[in-house]
């Protein structure tokens, strides 16, 4: 018997509670995989009432024996990964067996220089609101094909040809249009090949290796990073990452066939967050978007800046429905809109004197939407507790059918609290 991926993708903003829910299906996962993005994904983990956060790292590195594996498509900060794994040893969670693609590229130092130049020289109104830590200048190298891979951290020959080439190209710019100093070639050298040593244990053909892991009947799960509207194909551009984390990038960024694709599993908030400049139709400036802000702990997992919040936009959530291929969907945080006595979601977009239902393609145009909303009851009892669904208030209840109607997919899982023991599975 064949194997099967089961993908986990975020269908906002990111920040969806992507890794908690992998944790909590983990039981039954194989393999756990990261295919695209970098240490700008912040994944938060409760196991026990100890917090855990992954940047890089798969979040089923809290399963003991099981395969994490971290591929082509991320770009890897080797510093950061570095850190992580050696903050596991010291808690003793470095229990699970990690693999790391030589085909993935490498954030370099000159990489977090350029991003940090590129976002000081744009203006106020075009900033993108990048971390800076690297993500997007290493893409850019992997695209005009001056990067530098993890398998070329292991040999020094090839390693110094790459730099080489890349430093030239690299110093041409900072000095002609930064008018900087030219980096030299030999402390990034020097201190590339050391991560070379560090990571030399985990380097692997990962794409094989999630290959023979399906044809020996396991289940891999395709771990995506930030979210679909941060998609750089099909996200509100150019206020995007700089990678695919819509589903059908997990193939690629793995290095695995679409036929071994068995079901795909859309993330969501409750409501709704985004982090960074762009429009958000349904953003709340005032105190119910503070409010969520303050009860949600809405401050980004690997930069701590302040989230924008407000309602759930179901204009939004049904194109990532439809862009990802959905099969059902997990609902988290829904704990945190207990004691509002109005929720608002919005399930269309008027335009002018128009109603529109489906999500604008153009940046532009989400610009000018104002979102349509219909109002439902909350609900004011504590629903921590609860383990299945007519556990629920019926307000609550009625809130999540709501959803279902308008996506037109399954709720398969409700967050109603931060830990791996807070749920409520629906046939998950």
């Amino acid at each position: 018997m064949k194997g099967k991926i089961e993908a986990l993708i975020g269908a906002q903003w990111g920040d969806e509670g992507k890794g908690r829910v992998v944790d909590s299906i983990g039981s039954r996962v194989d393999v756990f995989a990261r295919y695209q993005g970098g240490a700008n994904a912040g994944h938060t983990v409760y196991v026990d009432g100890e917090k855990y956060v992954f940047r890089l790292l798969p979040s089923g590195m809290l399963y003991p024996g099981k395969t994490c594996v971290i591929g082509n498509g991320v770009v890897i900060d080797p510093e950061q990964l570095l850190k992580e794994l050696s903050e596991l040893r010291a808690r003793g969670k470095d229990r699970a067996c990690l693999r790391v693609s030589g085909a993935a590229h490498v954030v370099m130092p000159y990489h977090k220089l350029f991003d940090q130049l590129q976002e000081e020289s744009r203006d106020s109104e075009h900033k993108i609101g990048t971390t800076g830590r690297g993500i997007g200048p290493c893409y850019a190298d992997k695209y005009t094909r001056i990067g530098i891979r993890v398998e070329d951290l292991l040999d020094e020959h090839v390693l110094r040809e790459k730099l080489g080439v890349a430093l030239a190209e690299k110093n041409r710019i900072l000095t002609g249009v930064y008018g900087r100093e030219p980096l030299a070639l030999g402390p990034i050298y020097e201190q590339a090949f050391q991560w070379g040593k560090e990571l030399s244990p985990y380097v692997a053909d990962v794409s094989l290796e999630v290959f023979n892991a399906l044809e020996n009947g396991q289940t891999v799960l395709c771990e995506g990073a930030q979210g679909t509207l941060l998609d750089v194909d099909h996200g509100t551009y150019p206020m995007v990452t700089s990678s695919n984390p819509v589903s059908s990038g997990g193939c690629i960024g793995l290095g695995v066939g679409v036929k071994y694709v068995d079901r795909v599993i859309g993330v969501a908030k409750a409501y709704l967050t985004r982090v960074g400049s762009g429009p958000f139709p349904t953003e709340d400036f005032g105190p119910d978007g503070e409010e969520i802000r303050r009860k949600g702990g809405e401050f980004g997992a690997v930069t701590g800046r302040p989230r924008r919040c407000g309602w759930l936009d179901l204009v939004a959530l049904r194109y990532a429905a439809r862009v990802n291929g959905f099969t059902c969907l997990a609902l988290t945080k829904l704990d945190i809109l207990t004691g509002f006595k109005e929720l608002k979601v919005c399930n269309s977009y008027k335009v002018g004197d128009k109603i529109v239902a489906d999500f604008p393609s153009a940046i532009a145009k989400l610009a000018q939407v104002e979102p349509v909303y219909y109002s439902l009851p909350g609900w004011s009892e504590d629903i921590s507790a609860a383990r299945a669904f007519e556990d629920l208030p019926e307000n609550a209840r009625d809130y999540v059918r709501h959803i279902e109607q308008v996506i037109g997919i399954p709720v398969v899982l409700i967050g109603v609290g931060p830990d791996r023991e807070q749920l409520v599975l629906r046939g998950l």
